[in-house]
């Protein structure tokens, strides 16, 4: 096993980071790497650190002002090449298809759940390291 997987996490929201830091914990699941986290507060720092690669998976706040995470998302789809896979953080369930249309791997709702975030990630982890092993 990597001895660490990093993960992005793009909000203009220091409150929905510190969320996510809590709810990752340092391992999201046994089974998978301790995590190092990569805050970012725009879509150019977003960008730039794609661009700079590593990233295992990106955590994208779909509330995040003015350019927001599903935006974010269909945009790095399209222009990334070998797109890390993305955990869509929602504002409503029903807002589950633009999490769709936004081609997220997966979404939760905010408040972050810490169960339900740490299972989600856990995932997208297990499959983006098993494909680069």
């Amino acid at each position: 096993m990597r001895p660490t997987a990093t993960v992005l996490v793009y909000s203009d929201d220091a409150n929905t980071r510190e969320q996510v830091r809590l709810a990752t914990g340092r391992r999201p699941a046994a089974d998978v790497p301790q995590v190092e986290f990569l805050e970012c507060a725009t879509l150019p720092a977003v960008l730039s650190a794609l661009d700079r690669g590593g990233v295992d998976v990106c955590v994208l706040d779909g509330e995040t002002v003015p350019a927001g995470g599903m935006g974010v998302c269909r945009q790095i789809k399209d222009e990334v090449f070998h797109c890390p896979p993305v955990l869509l953080l929602i504002g409503r369930p029903q807002d589950a298809w633009l999490a769709t249309w936004s081609r997220a791997d997966t979404a939760v709702t905010l408040p972050v759940e810490p169960v339900d975030f740490a299972s989600a990630l856990a995932s997208l982890l297990r499959g983006r390291l098993a494909v680069s092993a």
